[in-house]
């Protein structure tokens, strides 16, 4: 308790200057230029895209992806279209979920060692985020820790091109890269406008064979992106378009994906959102489910998108007073109505709504991996990495993100819930007198009846 209060204090101290920073960094980030990629959609754009970098002269692509997807021959389309076109390219097939900075430099070496001149990422988020850092850190002569933040490199990367095989990240237009630092169990984040790939191909046929669980939990990461930019400080009118856009499309594609990942269309669709949600989180930033999902992913490698759904519905509650117009602006757009159009009945609707789309898609509400002893380091991190880098709506203390990952305790679950007798009149208390008199006592081994409701 003593620890929390000094924690508390000293945030409250130190972090006098942060809301004119962050009002800083968002009229910075509004204006900043962001270069856009140049993107391919639809069934066989993968190829088309493999036939363009060939045009562009390239002498030897890195291609960065992992081991399921050179398994499965996603990349065959691609690697078909630069043989066809003469290209040589290199394949670095070990990336594994949340690019831990060991396999990164692995990447980094083969890419060096054969004098490579482009970078293609194909695959998920990891598989785009350490293609990013690669190229970075190739071009600056700087191992990937030294990266992390803003702006860490003085040149750009090569040509970066990117084909996502999930419909969640966004990371085919984002400046950002989200790496692993496997020994202190955290991630990190690179920051740098110029590792937005040049093109990318959403190619919905290289996502029909995602299992459910997959979709269903990349699907509600892009969702994520959509609200919390929505939602944040650092909003725009472009922002807003295309966070709005992508809501509304998640919110009819996602389930639809899940009941039949071969559906062609909805993936398509689905692929488009997500790319809306980046373009939209890129500019805007992303909130305090973000703050929390990294440590998560940091300290139990839980699937970011994992993490992020079954954050997201509690960390709207917590900051309702201060979201319900944008958050009911939300509801509108999905088509969600409440009587008199209330903005904090139609935003409590979203929420709820939001909670009862994880339960369909099968997403827990609780993590067996974590532990109340990581609670405390857990929140303090991500109030951390919230009150520097996100421009949240509400600003979490240590109790508040303590009390937001105990809500995520396998035992949150079910709790007991003590229910009130009424008082009796004095007749019925003079009954009840004499007939506790007349009845023995019960067992003290039996177990009292406790009445349990979903947390």
């Amino acid at each position: 308790m003593a620890g929390r209060l000094i924690d508390d204090i000293g945030r409250a101290v130190s972090d006098k200057g942060l809301p004119m920073i962050k009002r800083a960094a968002g009229a910075v980030t509004r204006w900043l230029p962001i270069p856009q990629p140049t993107l391919l959609v639809g069934p066989g754009s993968a190829a088309r895209l493999g036939e363009l970098i060939a045009g562009f002269g390239h002498r030897k692509p890195l291609l960065v992806t992992d081991a399921v997807i050179a398994r499965l021959g996603l990349a065959a389309p691609m690697t078909a279209a630069l043989q066809a076109a003469g290209v040589e390219f290199v394949v670095f097939d070990a990336v594994t979920p949340d690019a831990p900075i060991p396999v990164i430099e692995q990447g980094l070496a083969l890419f060096r060692s054969e004098q490579c001149d482009a970078i293609i990422a194909l695959g998920g988020g990891s598989v785009i985020d350490a293609a990013k850092v690669i190229g970075l850190a190739a071009a600056n002569h700087k191992p990937p820790a030294a990266l992390a933040g803003y702006f860490r490199g003085l040149h750009g990367p090569v040509p970066i091109y990117a084909v996502p095989t999930t419909a969640g990240t966004g990371s085919e237009v984002t400046v950002a890269a989200v790496i692993s630092d496997t020994e202190a169990g955290r991630k990190l984040v690179v920051a740098d406008t110029r590792i937005v790939p040049d093109m990318a191909a959403l190619d919905p046929t290289l996502m029909v064979g995602l299992p459910p669980a997959v979709t269903a939990a990349t699907g509600m990461d892009a969702l994520t992106h959509a609200v919390e930019a929505f939602i944040g400080g650092w909003a725009t009118p472009f922002t807003d378009r295309m966070a709005l856009a992508a809501t509304a499309m998640i919110w009819q594609q996602l389930p639809r994906v899940f009941r039949d990942g071969h559906d062609l269309a909805a993936r398509e669709k689905m692929a488009l959102a997500s790319t809306f949600a980046g373009l939209a989180f890129t500019r805007a930033n992303v909130g305090n489910v973000h703050a929390i999902a990294h440590q998560l992913g940091g300290r139990y490698h839980t699937p970011h998108g994992l993490a992020n759904a079954m954050l997201l519905p509690s960390v709207l509650r917590f900051s309702l007073r201060q979201t319900a117009a944008r958050l009911a602006a939300l509801a509108r757009r999905v088509g969600l109505h409440a009587d008199g159009d209330d903005n904090d009945a139609l935003a409590s609707q979203f929420i709820d709504a939001v909670q009862a789309m994880n339960d369909a898609l099968g997403i827990p509400r609780t993590l067996a991996a974590l532990r109340e002893g990581d609670v405390a380091g857990l929140a303090r991190a991500a109030c951390h990495e919230a009150d520097f880098n996100y421009p949240v709506p509400r600003r979490m203390s240590q109790g508040d993100c303590e009390g937001l990952l105990r809500g995520l305790l396998p035992a949150a679950r079910a709790r007991p819930v003590t229910v009130r007798k009424p008082v009796p009149s004095r007749a019925r208390a003079r009954t009840a007198r004499k007939t506790a008199a007349k009845t023995p006592a019960k067992s003290a081994s039996r177990s009292p009846r406790v009445r349990r409701t979903a947390a």
